[in-house]
């Protein structure tokens, strides 16, 4: 008696990879109901064969929902549909690993950062608090957004105007107030081949069209650029310059220049996403805003470099209608800035203690980059600075499937290859994030496990190509 499928999924007519195509129709089946929590999947095999594609495809599609959080696999028993579960896509802990090291989300370690948010808070007690209990102004207080400003000041080569700035609840509303501003549903948002994987979420969630564009070793190719703004008729570049996320590149003066030529030429908004920038160093680089002030919307936020808690995010605009279109999406999704995070935050820029804390990660990060370096050795590209946040092991997809699974199996979770990728354009590897993990020990433990589990699928994948 021929097998029956439980579910016959109907894939989107799409130039996207298969695997993406599958991963968005067991997603959308989820949702809808079709498919309900405890709902035995189609073997492999099975499914592979319905949908006339590689055995190879349904497994890594299987994988990627088991690590989102959509499915639950038991060994000899098969993958079911997992029960809902709060920002699914955002876990990141491996399963059945209590003590398990999570190299996949991309924040700051802690270090002094507990103390200094005493001592803040000790501070702010002796000043008047009652306006921290009703709504603030829709853009954030002034002497908040005075402060923000102040720091892009010291952090960056940027000079904002605090009235032509907005504070967030961190920078993840920052780029979806600055991407609602300009953009609608169903058109089409150009970005690099890989990126920030908060992007693909809120696409998904807003219904942009992402398109991804070839990188070289400075990040995003300006002729690659400019080939798709006249084919898709995009007005709306989202693009990470500075210490690219995932694979730690960095565009030079001129390059940037070069982008904003295109964008000129094209008429193009830009969403600068510079949250990296503190890396880099203040006179490192030229933000893209600096140089194309009337028509770039920078990110910016305390997360990455001081606090992912405080929920600071900074959106500098051009100022004008740019600004007001801002503050209209943050008035209909939020109302008003949040106040406690951000009084924290210019606490801290006030008194010197934001200073001591970015140099401390800073030093920290050099430290945790070299360690990365001297275990992985070549099969790491290095970051454009000695100090970052993630390092980015280039590989072929399959062995850098097989390597995130065998890392999961030992209990340290790194960043799929299919997370960032938006268009393949030959970008796949693995991104390993250092900052999450407090103790360097541990640290250093677990990305011994990492490589490990790269140079293990490189020979397993050698052998299979013999």
């Amino acid at each position: 008696m021929p097998y029956v499928l439980t579910w016959k999924p109907v894939l989107e007519d799409t130039p996207r990879p298969l695997v993406d195509r599958l991963l968005a129709a067991l997603e959308r089946d989820i949702r809808a109901g079709v498919l309900a929590p405890g709902l035995r999947l189609p073997p492999q095999r099975e499914l592979a064969f319905f949908l006339n594609v590689s055995l190879g495809t349904v497994t890594k599609a299987y994988a990627e929902a088991e690590r989102r959080g959509l499915t639950q696999a038991t060994v000899g028993r098969g993958t079911f549909v997992a029960a809902p579960a709060p920002d699914a896509a955002f876990r990141f802990s491996p399963r059945g690993q209590p003590n398990g090291v999570n190299l996949a989300q991309n924040v700051r370690p802690v270090l002094s950062g507990g103390a200094a948010l005493t001592r803040a808070l000790d501070r702010l007690r002796k000043k008047d608090l009652s306006r921290l209990l009703v709504y603030s102004p829709s853009a954030g207080e002034d002497d908040h957004r005075r402060a923000m400003a102040d720091w892009l000041g010291r952090t960056t080569r940027l000079e904002p105007d605090w009235r032509d700035l907005a504070v967030t609840a961190g920078g993840q509303q920052a780029v979806a107030l600055a991407l609602g501003s300009l953009a609608s549903a169903g058109d089409a948002i150009l970005t690099e081949a890989g990126t920030y994987y908060g992007l693909r979420t809120l696409a998904e969630h807003a219904g942009y069209r992402l398109k991804g564009l070839q990188l070289d070793a400075e990040g995003l190719v300006p002729e690659a650029l400019d080939r798709a703004a006249a084919a898709t008729g995009a007005r709306v570049l989202y693009v990470t310059p500075t210490l690219h996320n995932p694979t730690g590149r960095t565009m030079g003066d001129q390059r940037r220049e070069e982008i904003v030529r295109v964008a000129c030429a094209r008429d193009l908004w830009i969403v600068e996403d510079d949250v990296y920038a503190l890396y880099a160093g203040p006179n490192a680089v030229t933000p893209i805003a600096a140089l194309a002030p009337e028509r770039t919307l920078y990110v910016s936020s305390l997360s990455k470099s001081l606090s992912a808690g405080l929920r600071v995010g900074i959106l500098v605009t051009p100022g004008g209608e740019a600004l007001e279109r801002v503050l209209r999406a943050l008035r209909a999704t939020a109302y008003s800035a949040p106040a406690l995070g951000p009084a924290v935050g210019a606490q801290w820029i006030e008194d010197g203690t934001a200073d001591a804390l970015a140099s401390e990660v800073q030093t920290e990060m050099e430290r945790r980059v070299r360690l990365a370096m001297d275990l992985f050795g070549p099969a790491a590209e290095a970051p454009s600075f000695a100090s970052s946040l993630h390092v980015w092991l280039p590989m072929a997809e399959l062995a850098a499937e097989r390597a995130a699974a065998h890392a999961l199996r030992a209990g340290v979770e790194v960043t799929p290859p299919s997370a960032p990728i938006v268009d393949w354009h030959g970008l796949s590897g693995l991104r390993v994030c250092l900052g999450g993990v407090e103790d360097r020990a541990d640290l250093e433990a677990a990305l011994k496990v990492v490589a490990e589990a790269v140079g293990g699928a490189g020979d397993q994948l050698a052998r299979a190509m013999m």
